[in-house]
């Protein structure tokens, strides 16, 4: 299985169940992938930022991906981004020997110019292999590297192994508006655009020429509906869907809690047995789950998934 540059719909950013202990939560792993695909995903992206990946030991990292991989019957993307190229290109390999779809990278923290972060990718992709399929993820708030368009184009058209942009910037409605513009006038080749962001701008993304979300919502199965009714045209539908998980999607969005919250939301939904995050971690207080839990009870009151 694999993606391509005009994959579309929802790609599930996966959490890393743990124990209580700190241990890896095998047969969480197994519900949580079975559950982004009876919600509808087209893909799952695992060992990204709110996988928790830097906590993992590089045995652990393989042995998920090798447990997702094996029971995905979806394309599966290994987020493989690491301080060093030698690390990369390892995980990298790995995980395409073991069958994952393609990796995602990100830039290093430390790049701050144009010509750095063009720099840094060319050397990404020669580590990896120019063979491996590749996301291109642009997250500036959390790594701190702005991306313009321009660059984006630069880096989508020197390396045809670039599939697809996970974009998150914010304000980034207009970047998306940008690239698109830039295709239609053969500036940009074609690729796949797919946001994150917790979903938090996917009321008008679409319109804007996203084709969909890669994001770990606590409702992928709302994400996969809202993508939907938008390429349906049902705008207002869409729009009316997207108010109703608003409050919570906004909730998680605040900085330091946000992968906590969407761990007790999964565990509140059954999926996984416990919302503990390998340490460091900032846990909810008792206000907060509270709080979190008052959402949920009314967001039921607009969505049947909600109720439980």
């Amino acid at each position: 299985m694999t993606f391509a540059t005009e994959s579309k719909g929802v790609y599930a950013i996966a959490t890393t169940p743990f124990q209580e202990n700190g241990s890896l939560d095998h047969p969480s792993i197994d519900r949580l992938t079975d559950f982004y695909q009876e919600s509808g995903c087209t893909g799952i992206t695992i060992l990204g930022i709110m996988g928790e990946a830097p906590k993992l030991e590089p045995s652990e990292s393989r042995a998920i991906i090798r447990q997702v991989v094996e029971r995905a019957t979806v394309p599966v993307i290994v987020g493989v981004s690491a301080p060093g190229f030698a690390a990369m290109r390892s995980l990298a390999r790995d995980a395409m020997d073991m069958g994952a779809a393609g990796v995602m990278i990100a830039p290093t923290p430390a790049l701050r110019t144009d010509e750095q972060i063009i720099g840094y990718f060319a050397q990404a992709v020669e580590a990896v292999g120019s063979d491996v399929p590749f996301v291109l993820q642009d997250y500036p708030l959390t790594l701190s590297v702005v991306m313009s368009a321009g660059v984006i184009a630069r880096i989508i058209n020197d390396h045809p192994s670039c599939l697809m942009l996970k974009h998150e910037d914010w304000p980034g409605l207009e970047k998306i508006s940008k690239l698109r513009a830039m295709q239609a006038k053969g500036e940009l080749r074609p690729v796949s655009i797919l946001c994150g962001n917790g979903g938090m701008f996917l009321d008008f993304e679409p319109e804007r020429g996203a084709d969909g979300a890669m994001t770990g919502y606590g409702f992928p199965d709302m994400l996969v509906e809202l993508v939907g009714l938008h390429a349906a045209g049902r705008r207002d539908e869409a729009h009316d869907l997207f108010d109703a998980h608003l409050p919570l999607i906004r909730y998680e969005q605040q900085l330091g809690v946000g992968l906590a919250v969407r761990k007790h939301v999964l565990m509140r939904r059954g999926v996984i047995a416990c919302d503990a995050q390998r340490k460091p971690a900032s846990a909810l207080t008792a206000t907060a789950r509270a709080e979190v839990d008052y959402l949920l009870a009314r967001l039921a009151l607009k969505d049947k998934r909600a109720a439980f």
